[in-house]
């Protein structure tokens, strides 16, 4: 059984979750875009092609059973005006 556990650091007065899993240490890059322009930067950050790119990577990576005909149709309509 794997046990994760979270801590949280402050940086800057902002609060920065780390989660520690037998694997390694990981940081929450939501809670850091929260900290630089709230929510809007996040949904604007996650319409951006290359996000959307590398996203796809580490769940290629880190998902055996990653649905990669589901994650072309999302690739396919990155950067259209209508792709929330």
């Amino acid at each position: 059984m794997t046990m994760n556990k979270s801590n949280k650091v402050n940086v800057q007065g902002t609060e920065i979750t780390i989660l520690n899993e037998n694997s390694g240490e990981f940081i929450s890059l939501t809670d850091m875009l929260k900290a630089k322009d709230g929510d809007f930067f996040i949904s604007d950050w996650l319409r951006n092609r290359n996000t959307v790119e590398f996203l796809g990577v580490c769940e290629t990576v880190n998902i055996p059973n990653f649905n990669y005909g589901e994650f072309a149709t999302i690739r396919s309509h990155v950067g259209l005006n209508s792709y929330n």
